[in-house]
């Protein structure tokens, strides 16, 4: 019925009763909301635990959306390894992005992880830049020294994935760019500073 009524907002991926107020959660597209039990009356926004200060929707949201990482097709991305590579990380990311210059530089504090890089030319002009980086003979070296020091690649041409690379941010709902995904699944859309890149990788260490 509420598909129905909001052709737009997309199919609903997920719908059950929570123990609080008799609401509803329902996942539509990716985005979490409330219905009472008629679906008369819908509500869109957070609902925060007094006791905790919790937020519910918050946490439920990010593990309804979760990614099955072991299957990511890793193939695509540029891999870097530093130190023993223990700790794991998947990075959706555009040369033309703010944010994902400075997520760069945060990542250089961070030792001993594999990082998968998927180049995810979403700005304009990013193609081409993506192209002459996945087509060099070092990805990872150029990739620093675009992001880092400012050093565009020199121009190649080459096959490369970016059009797989754009189908599969498109089925994961990746909306911008820099866009995480940890080792258990949970993901982080946005900039991070080192001390949460290090809480998130220390978390999924211990579990």
């Amino acid at each position: 019925m509420l598909e129905s009524k909001f052709p737009n907002k997309g199919k609903i991926e997920h719908i059950i009763k929570t123990p609080y107020s008799g609401l509803y959660e329902i996942l539509i597209g990716d985005q979490l909301i409330y219905a009472d039990e008629r679906g008369e009356y819908l509500f869109d926004g957070s609902v925060i635990e007094v006791k905790s200060r919790a937020n519910i929707t918050e946490e439920r949201h990010s593990k309804l959306i979760r990614v099955d990482f072991d299957n990511l097709p890793f193939d695509l991305a540029v891999k870097k390894v530093k130190g023993n590579g223990k700790r794991k990380l998947a990075l959706f990311t555009d040369p033309n992005c703010e944010y994902c210059k400075r997520l760069e530089k945060e990542l250089t504090k961070v030792s001993d992880i594999t990082l998968y890089i998927f180049l995810y030319p979403i700005f304009q002009g990013s193609d081409e830049i993506v192209r002459n980086v996945s087509c060099s003979k070092d990805p990872v070296n150029a990739w620093d020294d675009l992001m880092l020091n400012g050093i565009a690649p020199a121009s190649a041409v080459c096959k490369t994935f970016t059009d797989k690379v754009l189908a599969l941010g498109k089925k994961l709902r990746m909306k911008g760019t820099p866009n995480l995904i940890f080792a258990n699944g949970m993901r982080a859309p946005g900039y991070l500073s080192v001390e949460e890149l290090e809480k998130s990788l220390n978390e999924v260490s211990k579990n």
